[in-house]
């Protein structure tokens, strides 16, 4: 699903405008990344908890090349899904269970 797709589906769903659609999931993605970068969490009920972590420096290898590089600590943002979330999910059938 697309950005055109969600905002599209937002304008049906509130009889509004495409416009009016798109402005409010601007605002929407704004405030949580803005929020998820001063604040570090971000909780959507029903949807799951954005979460900002730091990461710490590290080695790693240029795949090109193999020439170790120095990999720069920083932040990486993890999504726990709600349990409304985690409940709608389709259960992972085990191929192998049979066997």
């Amino acid at each position: 699903m697309t950005k055109g797709d969600l905002v599209a589906t937002i304008a049906d769903a509130a009889g509004c405008s495409k416009a009016s659609a798109e402005a409010a999931y601007d605002s929407l993605i704004d405030k949580i990344t803005s929020t998820i970068a001063a604040a570090g969490e971000v909780e959507v009920r029903g949807l799951g908890i954005f979460k900002r972590e730091r990461t710490e420096a590290r080695e790693g290898r240029n795949p090109r090349t193999g020439e170790k590089i120095q990999i720069a600590a920083g932040y990486k943002v993890k999504f726990k899904p709600a349990k409304t979330l985690r409940d709608r999910l389709p259960a992972v059938e085990q191929a192998n269970a049979a066997e």
